[in-house]
């Protein structure tokens, strides 16, 4: 397989990356990260960057993430609001487990929000659900399906009564 190729490939599995915890606030637009690539205050963010970003991106598909490298003497995470507002978050000498706890606990959804956003996309997406409260009342009115027999009479032949005891009209 070539997407198995290269540093780490199980970083491109879907599995890894459905496995992310962050989801970003809905108020965050653009995310930066800023880091070097040499220097041991660095690594924390640098490996950051390698392991946990691709999680990032794939939760939050809306948001704006960049990487600028060799561009600032101490590593940082700017992220950056609708409203204009900005916050900095130090990532100085901090490993990458630790920059990823502090951004889920700071920009990121609690845990009571993700859970009741799921269960409201979950209603809403599928179709199999009918009835009351559901956009379709019987499974009638979906595309495709038998129609309801008190609106429009069944053909004999589907029928149990005519197919198994041979009734003829």
């Amino acid at each position: 397989m070539p997407f198995m190729i290269g540093r780490a490939p199980i970083r491109r599995t879907i599995k890894y990356l459905e496995a992310g915890r962050l989801v970003l606030k809905d108020k965050i637009k653009i995310v930066t990260v800023n880091y070097n690539t040499h220097g041991k205050e660095h690594n924390g963010t640098k490996e950051f960057v390698f392991w946990y970003l691709p999680q990032i991106q794939y939760k939050n598909r809306d948001v704006q993430i960049t990487t600028l490298k060799n561009m600032t003497p101490t590593p940082f995470i700017r992220c950056f609001y609708d409203t204009g507002e900005q916050m900095l978050i130090d990532t100085f000498d901090r490993t990458k487990e630790d920059i990823y706890e502090h951004l889920i606990n700071i920009v990121g959804k609690p845990k009571d929000v993700l859970a009741a956003e799921s269960m409201v996309k979950e209603k809403e997406d599928n179709p199999a659900n009918f009835g009351k409260g559901y956009d379709k009342h019987c499974i009638c009115e979906i595309p495709g399906q038998v129609p309801c027999p008190g609106t429009c009479p069944l053909p004999k032949h589907w029928r149990g009564k005519y197919k198994y005891n041979k009734i003829v009209d």
